[in-house]
């Protein structure tokens, strides 16, 4: 699934740059809704993401694409590798990329089969 993102003045630090922060909440809601799109009957609860790095500083007016593809199936959880680019330069190595895990959850909040 890809998703695209405009950086806005509100999601910048006081340098003018986007907050990390602003761009894992996105991954993880870019993420999440490809893993419920694929699982609609499942509730899913974050509980990884692999590794935080950011490879390029964002200003504002960027577009960003976020793509998320799944690349893993457990018996309770789903595994989506996330890739971030500047729409502009998406040849260029990525802004950001990362591997989200997702667990279903019950009623309960304890780990229940993928639907």
């Amino acid at each position: 699934m890809q998703t695209q993102r405009l950086v806005l003045p509100a999601d910048l630090n006081q340098y003018g740059f986007l907050f990390g922060g602003r761009m894992l909440s996105w991954v993880d809601e870019a993420s999440w809704i490809a893993a419920s799109l694929d699982f609609p009957q499942c509730r899913f609860v974050t509980i990884a993401m692999d590794q935080v790095q950011f490879h390029h500083s964002v200003r504002e007016g960027t577009i960003l694409t976020i793509e998320s593809t799944r690349i893993s199936t457990g018996r309770t959880s789903v595994t989506y590798q996330v890739i971030v680019n500047d729409t502009k330069h998406a040849a260029a190595n990525p802004l950001f990329a990362t591997r989200v895990t997702f667990v279903n959850v019950d009623e309960a909040g304890e780990k229940s089969p993928l639907c």
